[in-house]
């Protein structure tokens, strides 16, 4: 909701705000947080607050001692399921005392690469079909909200009300569910978006996240985005759907551009897997039968690491079936386009579509295709050698993720 300072000073005064939350994310996409009093907007807007640089103590300089909070006033929403409407909330951009970008703001390096698509006259429209699991709380172990499998209803699927209003908190918040249900494993929900920027849809992510885990906790329970909480049973992921503009035009047949598009995404995905599949748990995942882990495309098959359906002739938009809740979104994002755009730049040729369905295939019939890493170790080796990830992320924020990750 794109507000000016003013419109927000009068809002504030309109409807009684009382508290503001500043929120930022840090390297690997954990979200932090400043509360100011409604009151400190207007001087917050012009100056900035500052906090300790110590967050971000891999990435920042030796004589930096802080750094600056700035609200994005394109971000602003009401805060829905805790106060009414006495809380708002801002996505920030992090700057430097002299007022230049801190290298190290992951949403400003997604902000960067969306400039640099549009540049090249694309825009890429992102949606995401996002896993999560409820557990009962106050427990020692990870034990489910209920026995339902996929699409199930109560009295099997009793985790409806809590996913009802997680979507109603969202909606109230200018988020936009598409569907919502019950997935396989016992607990497990999925919600899936509406597409839109990729910025906005890296900021609804977190409130997502944060709004599944405020509402669960209302209920005596709690959310889990974790890749693999339960180990016989599905694990938890994410699709990403990118709708691809070209000049200002859907690009719904198979032009070269849009080939060589997810060429690029294909190209780089083992370097990038580390960005996407970022714990231990999300190498188990990759153990169960129904995840995709060769590097494949294909029109027929959802056992491909990148799907596109066909409908009526027409192409929907590519869906990456690999990725885990455990992502920061603003570098997931950043390097998606960087590939694509890569993969653009050299005319990339798509390979062939793998029409097989890969969770049945033999060995003899999969032994061809490259597969994304094995473990965590082996995701970042991979990462630490490459020169596409050296090429458009700041070196510190790459040394600072990998070494998070060892």
């Amino acid at each position: 909701m794109d507000k000016t300072k003013q419109e927000i000073i009068d809002f504030i005064a309109k409807k009684n705000i009382k508290l503001i939350h500043l929120i930022f994310c840090d390297v690997l996409g954990k979200p932090k947080n400043i509360t100011i009093a409604a009151y400190e907007f207007e001087k917050v807007y012009e100056n900035g607050i500052a906090f300790d640089a110590s967050v971000f103590h891999t990435i920042t300089k030796q004589d930096t001692s802080q750094l600056f909070l700035f609200p994005d006033t394109s971000t602003f929403s009401v805060l829905a399921c805790c106060c009414g409407e006495k809380e708002i909330q801002f996505y920030c951009d992090i700057k430097y005392e002299n007022g230049t970008h801190f290298e190290g703001d992951s949403r400003y390096l997604l902000k960067n690469a969306v400039k640099e698509a549009r540049e090249q006259n694309l825009e890429c429209m992102f949606s995401l079909k996002c896993q999560f699991s409820i557990f009962e709380k106050n427990t020692t172990s990870y034990i489910p909200y209920d026995t339902g499998g996929y699409l199930d209803t109560f009295p099997f699927d009793k985790c409806a009300q809590i996913r009802n209003e997680i979507c109603f908190a969202l909606q109230e918040m200018a988020i936009e569910p598409k569907t919502a249900f019950h997935q396989k494993s016992p607990g497990q929900n999925q919600i899936d978006f509406k597409h839109t920027s990729a910025l906005k849809c890296a900021d609804d992510f977190l409130t997502y996240q944060s709004i599944a885990e405020k509402i669960a906790f209302q209920k005596n329970a709690f959310a889990c985005f974790l890749p693999k909480p339960l180990a016989e049973k599905n694990g938890n992921g994410i699709h990403i759907d990118v709708s691809l503009f070209h000049q200002g035009k859907s690009d719904e047949e198979h032009s070269i551009f849009y080939e060589s598009f997810i060429a690029g995404i294909l190209n780089r995905m083992r370097e990038m897997s580390v960005f996407f599949n970022t714990t231990e748990a999300s190498y188990k995942r990759f153990e169960t039968t129904e995840i995709p882990k060769y590097i494949t495309w294909s029109h027929q098959y959802r056992s491909q690491l990148i799907y596109i359906a066909s409908i009526n002739e027409k192409i929907q938009p590519l869906e990456l079936v690999s990725a885990d809740s455990c992502l920061n979104p603003y570098l997931a994002f950043t390097l998606f386009i960087y590939a694509g755009l890569e993969g653009i730049t050299k005319q990339l040729s798509l390979p062939s579509p793998c029409n097989l369905n890969l969770y049945t295939a033999s060995q003899k019939e999969t032994q061809k295709y490259q597969m994304l890493p094995n473990t965590l170790k082996q995701a970042v080796e991979i990462a630490k050698n490459s020169t596409f990830i050296q090429g458009v992320l700041p070196k510190e924020v790459v040394q600072s993720y990998l070494q998070q990750k060892q």
